[in-house]
This record gives structure tokens, C-alpha cells and sequence, in this order.
């Protein structure tokens, strides 16, 4: 294993020869990712020895820090974008990928996208290109955006659960699964609002690239029936119909295409000349991703995920490690501001106020805070995000559900099914108030509603603070409504509509720095983690054209399981979160 892992760090020395006059292939495999995860050794050692394929996961910042270096790159021809393996991604990030593909197109320089079948997130990508090809036996799969949830209200009452619930908000819906079997005329409201402005916005982005009108896309998906009985059953044919695609081409077929534009690789008789993404990052380097020891510069920190209490496993955002990393921050005299991209549907209450402290106390020391919104920074996610100097966010991020709630469960009817019962004495009436097997007591019923209406009071106060807004026109747009960032920016909501670009330009005026010193802040890696990263670098990813399978039944409705509740069992300290379901993947792909 040593000799293996050293013989592979000696290939991965040898400088990466970009070919003149090639491709630049960008397929991404997995999801597209804000931040790099960190390494889980044993999860890559069984990785490892049982030769599973690379997921070619890229971060939104590289892909575009790419494209742009390879639109002024001489040795790059065109640009061949193969989406039909991402599986995650936000709009926003496609949209900012695309404004990138634009920007390439602008020079002169082709780009080509080609899939044996398009998502609606795929195909959202693949409309930045000049030509679209599609398999013969493939299809663009346009449904629209909806959002359906789970209801677990008859299973609860069929297994005697009593669970707990707290709110305030007639649109805080995230606990509306556990008290209702369909959604409430409220949510829907909500739901039918911003979903109507995202799908609208999707229309209207892919209908200026392709130039059609945006009634073609909603007549692709409402006319369905009509379209493939013209088309005689055929989804491929019924796609470039309706101009959604330039052509039908088989797999070889667009490799002779590819190899016509240029020429035949060196490597592979039947394939073009050409050059995988991460290897060309890693022949030009990637923008934010240089370490800037003893230089006065920008901090970009990264909040992805659920926001827990404590420290955060994978995918989470941990209040303790966030505290942390601002303390160092704050400590560095090197570091003069700091962008925090947010991606979260909230979380535990306790926990972005732990974030929020954090990051006054950095303003206090003289650092601005510039806040960037992902896909998502909403309930807890803007909770941390409201008192910053300056907000960002896409037209596409979901933010607002500004409210709170309480959640937990009891279950002393369920074990009195099987004959299991709970008594004993106590010093008080409410010793063994927080039993799970135990009824909830009355008293603690109301003082709980009593903590949950306090700090909804204290999320308005903080929006009205830090958004120099008017506490009644924040309880106005509050009450757990879900916005999209446009109407998030006309609200006030946020300071501009820009990427995490503009946020780090924004920071850098503000303390008087250029805009390219700044740089990404990450956990340092030892040297046998940094060979593991080695190893699973050099394993054979998937070929040009292949499809990743799709998930089972089975294991979709578990994942859609988990999406819903996991924040249920994160823990906060007072059982109080600020959460919204936004399943956002599920839009999209």
C-alpha cells in the first residue's frame, strides 16, 4: 500500500500538459459542492480496496474560476459540458456556472453540452451552450417545480405517538407533517408563490439562451400527451421538436463530431483531443484556494447543511466548530474581513445564536462581515445571516421563514399497546417532565409555547436590528414565509442580487484590499490524510457518456424520509428550531 500510495504521489508531480487546441470536458459526477468534505479515512480506505469509482464532485467556486481561466487560455478550443451524472445542485449555482459559459461564448470560443438524458437541473446547465445534443433513445425530462411532502399524522395516530408541537407562524409549515395528513391552505399559499417565481425564472433564463419563448418550455411539459403522440412515441424526437435540443447524436457519434472540431486524442483512437476539468484546475489553480500566510486578506468560511447544536458531523454546520473558527479568525491580525457563504435550511435555534454572537463580536473587533446566500438561507440560515454589514444573495436562493418552533415526542400511549407502563413519584409536578414514556405535563405544555413565543420575538428583533427595518414590517413578511431571493432583495430582506464573488469584491472594497486576496478557510490536513486524498484521486472514473443509475424506489422514499426529520433529531437545548423543508435537489433533479 505504501509503495502504491508513493508511486502515486510521483504521478500526480508530473506537471499536467494542457493539449493545444483541445476540449475542455466539464462532467461532473455527484453533486456540485460549496465546501470540500472533510475526509473520512476508514469510509476511503473500504473505498479504496474495493475500487469504487470516483465521484468527480467539484467545487461551484473551481468550476467557475475554470471556465474563465480556460476562456482566456489559448490552448482550449471549446468547451464539451456532459451534465448527465451531476445528481445535486443548486439553480443558483447553475446559474452562476452558466453566467460563466456566457462569459467563455463571449470570446469566440464554442461550448457544446451532450447527454444520454437530461434532468431538469442538467438541462438547465446545458442551455448555456451554443448546440445541445441528445441521445436518439434519450429524452429532457421537464416536469416544472413542486414541493410534496411526507404526512405522518395517521402513522402517528396509528401507533398511539403523541408528538409535541410548538410554533409560531401560520406558515411555519416544518412541522405540519406531524400534525396534518395534507398541506395547509397556508403553506400552499406560501409554496405557490415562490415556487411560480423560481419556475418562471428557470423559463426565462433557459428561453433567452435558446432563444424560444418561455411558453415552449411550460407547452413541453403541459402538452406532454399531444407532444409524444406527434412525435410517435418518441421522447428524443418530441425534444428537438420542440427545440429543446439542436440534435439527436449516438455516444460515437458525438466523439466523431468532437474529434471533426479537435482532432483525434493521443491517448484513445476513437476519442477527440481533450483534457478532464480537475485536471485542468490542477495545471492552472483554482481562484480563493491559496493559502495567504503573513498577507493581509479576506476569509471566506462556509456554513453547509443543518445547523446543530455543538460539533457538526458531515453535511452540518456546528455551531461549536463555526465559534471556533471565527475566534481564530478574529484573532488573526493578517485576516481584515470575512465572507460566510450560507447554504442552510436552518436548524437549531440555540445553535445560530451561538453563530450569531460569534459573529457580532467579530464586527465589534473591526471586521466586516459580508454575508453570501447559497441555495438556501433560510429560518436559522437567516437568523445567522441578518446582522451582518452586507448581504448577498442569488435571485435563487430560498430565505425569510423567518419563525420558530418546538418539537418532541412521547410515547407512553404506544408502550401501553404492548402492556409497558411508566410510574413512580416525584419531588415536584413536573419531575419526569422530560421522560419520552411519560405524558407531557400541562404546566410545561405552556411554559414551552411561553420560551417558542419569546424567541420568535427575539428572530424579529434581530431582523429589525440588523436589517434597519421597522419591527412591524418585519413581522409583516415574517410568520415562517418562505421568499426567493428576488423578493427577498425588494423586501429588504438583503442588501444586492450577486454571487459570492460579488460578496468578496464587496469585502475587499470595504477594508481596501483587492479583490484576489482572499482565500478559502479550511481544516488542515496531515500527511496521511493528504495521501489518502491521493489514492482516491487516481482510481478510473467513469467513461465520457455513461449514466450514474438511478436510485430504488425503496431507497428514495428513505432518503426523501431523511431529508424531512433528521433535523428532528440533532438536538437543541431547549428544543426549539428554525427550520423549513426545502428539498431543493428534488426541484431540479
Amino acid at each position: 500500500m505504501l509503495i502504491f500510495g508513493a508511486s502515486s504521489l510521483y504521478r500526480q508531480a508530473q506537471p499536467i500538459i494542457v493539449p493545444n487546441g483541445s476540449a475542455l470536458v466539464l462532467a461532473p459526477h455527484g453533486s456540485i459542492l460549496e465546501k470540500r468534505p472533510p475526509l473520512n479515512p476508514a469510509k476511503e480506505i473500504v473505498s479504496l480496496l474495493n475500487r469504487t469509482p470516483e465521484k468527480k464532485e467539484l467545487l461551484l467556486q473551481d468550476i467557475i474560476s475554470g471556465i474563465r481561466a480556460a476562456a482566456n487560455d489559448q490552448r482550449i478550443k471549446l468547451l464539451v459540458i456532459a451534465p448527465d451524472r451531476l445528481e445535486q445542485a443548486g439553480l443558483n449555482q447553475l446559474r452562476d456556472i452558466g453566467q460563466a459559459v456566457q462569459q467563455f461564448r463571449a470570446t469566440g470560443k464554442r461550448v457544446i453540452a451532450t447527454a444520454d438524458t437530461y434532468s431538469q437541473g442538467q438541462y438547465y446547465l446545458a442551455a448555456w451552450s451554443d448546440e445541445i445534443y441528445l441521445n436518439p433513445m434519450g429524452s429532457v425530462d421537464l416536469q416544472g417545480f413542486g414541493i410534496f411532502n411526507l404526512y405522518l399524522r395517521e402513522l402517528l395516530d396509528k401507533l398511539e405517538i403523541t408528538f409535541h408541537i410548538f410554533r409560531v407562524g401560520d406558515f411555519k409549515a416544518a412541522v405540519e407533517p406531524l400534525l396534518r395528513k395534507d398541506m395547509s391552505p397556508e403553506a400552499k399559499e406560501n409554496n405557490r408563490r415562490w415556487l411560480t417565481s423560481m419556475w418562471e425564472g428557470y423559463c426565462r433564463d433557459i428561453a433567452a439562451q435558446r432563444r424560444i419563448s418561455p411558453q415552449t418550455l411550460n407547452d413541453a411539459v403541459n402538452r406532454l400527451a399531444e407532444n409524444m403522440e406527434a412525435a410517435g412515441g418518441d421522447s428524443a424526437l418530441m425534444a428537438q421538436n420542440s427545440k429543446l435540443v439542436d440534435g439527436l447524436k449516438t455516444q460515437a457519434e458525438l466523439r466523431d463530431y468532437l474529434r471533426s472540431l479537435v482532432g483525434d486524442s493521443d491517448k484513445d483512437e476513437e476519442g477527440f483531443k481533450q483534457i478532464d476539468f480537475a485536471d485542468y484546475l490542477n495545471a492552472v489553480g483554482s481562484s480563493y484556494s491559496k493559502p495567504l500566510a503573513n498577507q493581509d486578506r479576506i476569509a471566506i468560511l462556509t456554513a453547509q447543511g443543518n445547523i446543530v447544536y455543538g460539533e457538526g458531523d458531515e453535511g452540518q454546520i456546528g455551531s461549536g466548530d463555526v465559534a471556533s473558527q471565527l475566534r481564530k479568525l478574529r484573532k488573526d491580525t493578517h485576516v481584515k474581513a470575512v465572507v460566510l457563504r450560507i447554504d442552510s435550511g436552518g436548524g437549531s435555534a440555540f445553535a445560530s445564536e451561538v453563530i450569531r454572537q460569534e459573529l457580532l463580536l467579530t464586527r465589534k473587533a473591526g471586521k466586516p462581515i459580508v454575508i453570501s446566500m447559497g441555495s438556501a438561507a433560510a429560518s436559522g440560515g437567516y437568523w445567522i445571516a441578518a446582522d451582518a454589514d452586507r448581504v448577498f444573495a442569488s435571485p435563487y436562493t430560498i430565505t425569510g421563514s423567518i419563525g420558530i418552533f418546538g418539537a418532541f415526542p412521547t410515547l407512553e400511549k404506544t408502550i401501553a399497546k404492548a402492556g409497558i407502563f411508566s410510574d413512580g413519584i416525584g419531588t415536584t409536578d413536573l419531575a419526569g417532565a422530560g421522560s419520552i414514556v411519560r405524558p407531557l405535563p400541562e404546566a410545561f405544555s405552556r411554559a414551552m409555547q411561553s420560551q417558542i413565543e419569546l424567541g420568535y420575538r427575539r428572530f424579529i428583533d434581530i431582523v429589525a436590528n440588523g436589517r434597519k427595518m421597522n419591527r412591524e414590517d418585519v413581522e409583516k413578511i415574517a410568520g415562517g414565509r418562505i421568499w426567493d431571493g428576488a423578493a427577498a432583495f425588494e423586501l429588504g430582506l438583503t442588501d444586492k442580487l450577486g454571487s459570492l464573488e460579488d460578496a468578496v469584491a464587496a469585502a475587499a472594497e470595504m477594508v481596501g484590499l483587492p479583490a484576489d486576496r482572499a482565500s478559502y478557510v479550511e481544516k488542515e490536513e496531515s500527511s496521511a490524510e493528504l495521501l489518502l486524498r491521493s489514492l482516491h484521486s487516481t482510481r478510473t472514473a467513469l467513461p465520457l457518456g455513461a449514466s450514474s443509475p438511478l436510485l430504488t424506489r425503496a431507497g428514495q422514499f428513505i432518503n426523501r424520509l431523511t431529508l424531512q426529520y433528521n433535523f428532528l433529531f440533532q438536538g437543541d437545548p431547549q428544543n426549539m428550531y428554525s427550520h423549513c423543508l426545502l428539498p431543493l435537489s428534488v426541484l431540479l433533479f
